[in-house]
């Protein structure tokens, strides 16, 4: 868990209110890909936002970005109505709101090089009144992150992955961001390269007190580098936690699903797999109750009736499940009875 912020403050950056996205693949169908999802992100703080692909944790990281319009909701950040900014409001918008895609390669222009994609936040924003003013910016920013000056002249195709990714880096914080959408940006990459883009990530944040929104559906990377999670299913959050509640007493069975899929080093902490059967429902016609009721082996007839609400178990810790306390009991059980049966065999 990410827990050596010294930045870290309990003061909201980003508030994500009852956000809606619904596309239309036919005149008479509308795809819910984001379905009433509500969150925070607090000023230097990491917010891991997990689930199977599909759940639609990309697509709240673009309408929370403007890269696509929102069906309905708004997104605050710092006061401020992010979707109905406009002139100089939406322009500072632009430069403290970034982004960080998953595939590095795409998301730089192969037609420009490193001093060249590096340097165009600056020609964009009217920064450095002179070629030479936003040099010295862009050796600055590439000091910060690790880019040797060598690297300038070349190409996006002409770097490996890794050094690709850290130019989308160094690009997010050209204009002093102080929130970045982190989608997905070590799925693409080697293991032993995700470790330096993770851990590069952390040093930014401690020293520049960034705060990140961390789409991912690893959840190992997602609890070594968040402070808070939150589970995505079929478009809506069904649980909210700290990364140390949600590692060791999640509650909601899709979480316990998802985390007993994990790795674990020690062979006393390993638990038995939960795998889920069954079909996600469709996000064209999606239930109008428990949207993991189909797939839940604690559904009861209760949840084939509503679609129970996110409700606070304790201090920050949100669970949408009628049968919460009775998962956390029973995930409990099988971790034991897993540890006993390890022991016996050793």
């Amino acid at each position: 868990m990410n827990n050596t912020n010294d930045a870290k403050t309990d003061n909201i950056l980003v508030e994500v209110k009852n956000l809606k996205k619904y596309f239309k693949p036919s005149r008479k169908k509308f795809l819910h890909a984001v379905d009433d999802v509500s969150f925070t992100v607090r000023e230097g703080e990491t917010l891991g936002l997990v689930g199977e692909s599909g759940c639609g944790k990309s697509t709240i990281g673009n309408v929370v970005m403007r890269l696509v319009d929102p069906t309905g909701g708004t997104v605050i950040y710092r006061g401020a109505d992010v979707f109905s900014a406009t002139g100089e409001a939406k322009a500072e918008l632009n430069r403290k709101m970034q982004i960080i895609f998953q595939d590095p390669f795409s998301s730089l222009n192969p037609h420009k090089t490193i001093r060249s994609i590096l340097s165009e936040p600056y020609l964009v924003q009217k920064i450095g009144d002179t070629k030479a003013d936003r040099e010295k910016m862009v050796l600055s920013l590439c000091e910060r992150v690790g880019i040797a000056k060598d690297l300038l002249p070349f190409y996006p195709h002409e770097l490996d992955g890794g050094m690709r990714q850290v130019v989308g880096i160094a690009r997010a914080l050209s204009l002093s961001a102080d929130f970045i959408v982190c989608d997905e940006p070590v799925s693409s990459l080697d293991v032993s390269v995700q470790a330096k883009i993770i851990n590069m990530l952390m040093e930014l944040q401690r020293n520049l007190g960034l705060s990140y929104l961390f789409i991912s559906h690893d959840l190992s990377v997602v609890r070594h580098i968040s402070d808070r999670v939150a589970v995505m299913y079929l478009g809506q959050i069904v649980e909210t936690a700290s990364s140390e509640v949600m590692f060791n007493e999640t509650m909601h069975p899709y979480s316990i699903a998802l985390l007993s899929a994990v790795p674990r080093v020690s062979i006393n902490t390993r638990v038995k797999r939960i795998v889920l059967k069954g079909d996600v429902p469709s996000p064209i016609n999606p239930p109008s109750y428990c949207r993991f009721a189909p797939r839940c082996w604690m559904a009861e007839e209760r949840c084939f009736e509503e679609t129970p609400k996110l409700m606070e178990v304790s201090a920050g810790h949100e669970v949408a499940c009628f049968n919460a306390d009775k998962a956390i009991e029973m995930s409990k059980d099988a971790a034991k009875k897993t540890i006993s049966a390890n022991q016996d065999s050793a």
